[in-house]
């Protein structure tokens, strides 16, 4: 951790078959920016804080493969959660991005308190990748 950082940060980082084109889709989803592009490896943020990064499956830079792509369902037992601040803008453009919706736009917990109790939408993105967006702690009260 780095002095400025009171905790640790996720950072994923997911293997693609298309670093660009998935670029593309998670900028205009998530509402971030590319601080890298090409066609190997890129890194996505948000007010110049990391949000994730892609790589392609071929590519073993100096570490080797970070996975491989005959294995499906890729991701399999982990979730890519966001949270975001503007829930119905993203889901409008998950809409406009002709996203796969696993589970359309709900409440976590369905009723009562107790939970984080925020509004969630699960997804799929052209990888195949399940995509969580969620609103805020508390914003579905």
């Amino acid at each position: 951790m780095s002095p400025s950082s009171p905790h640790p940060a996720p950072q994923p980082l997911i293997c693609v078959s298309d670093v660009e084109a998935a670029s593309r889709w998670y900028q205009r989803l998530l509402n971030v920016q590319s601080a890298h592009c090409g066609p190997h490896y890129e890194r996505l943020v948000h007010d110049g804080r990391l949000i994730m990064q892609l790589h392609h499956w071929d590519v073993e830079h100096h570490h080797g493969p970070i996975g491989h792509r005959a294995t499906k369902p890729y991701g399999n037992g982990v979730l890519l959660w966001f949270e975001v601040d503007d829930f119905d803008a993203a889901i409008a453009r998950a809409d406009e991005l002709k996203a796969d919706f696993v589970k359309p736009k709900h409440r976590n917990p369905p009723s009562g308190s107790g939970g984080p109790s925020h509004w969630e939408c699960w997804l799929r993105d052209p990888e195949g990748y399940t995509v969580v967006l969620a609103s805020p702690d508390g914003s579905a009260r």
